[in-house]
């Protein structure tokens, strides 16, 4: 069974990183499951937040489904609070689309919070240092693309596009749920994949 799941982000290493997530959980899920993921929509955040500019995405988003499919809105809080940011966004989503199932997530902070989270099981990626370890409260730090950058052997920053991608196909997907917002990520993909195989 084909499933499919159209995507909204607004990074540009998100596009390439957050299909290959779902896909990693997807296959924990169920191996035998096979999950289309057109290519990602990015909107930038300030633009989304404007009236009318979520509802209008997911509903292209919708539109790309070719029968039964999903829709899932991820963008990172910055300085928003995601328990108030994510339900009023998922209000907005579901005015729009309700014949789609439907979740939006809010990375608190930023995508790469989640391997911040998870940071054991990155040593020696991407020239990160070997002896990588998560600070106490990953979610809290603003700045994490700085904070991989400073743990990477001299000469070597966090390239969103490049890293973000090769990061998400090995960072370890339980340590990562340590993460509040990640362990959210992961409930709303299992339900939206639940509801798309019954």
């Amino acid at each position: 069974m084909s499933l499919q799941m159209a995507c909204i982000v607004e990074g540009h290493g998100d596009r390439e990183a957050v299909p290959i997530v779902i896909r990693r959980l997807a296959a924990k899920l169920d191996p035998a499951a096979a999950i289309h993921i057109p290519s990602p929509i990015r909107i930038p955040k300030n633009k989304l937040l404007k009236a009318g500019e979520l509802e209008r995405a997911v509903d292209l988003a919708a539109r790309r489904i070719v029968g039964h499919g999903a829709v899932l809105v991820l963008l990172d809080s910055d300085d928003d609070c995601p328990a108030q940011l994510g339900p009023e966004l998922l209000q907005r989503a579901l005015s729009a689309r309700r014949d789609v199932p439907l979740a939006v997530v809010i990375a608190k902070r930023e995508f790469e919070s989640w391997f911040l989270a998870a940071a054991e099981s990155l040593r020696g990626q991407r020239g990160l240092a070997t002896g990588l370890d998560p600070p106490p409260d990953p979610e809290a730090i603003r700045g994490a693309k700085e904070w991989l950058t400073t743990r990477m052997e001299s000469g070597r920053s966090y390239v969103e596009t490049l890293d973000q991608p090769a990061l998400a196909a090995c960072f370890d997907l339980d340590k990562a749920r340590r993460a509040d917002s990640f362990d959210k990520f992961c409930r709303d993909i299992v339900h939206l994949i639940s509801a798309l195989q019954h």
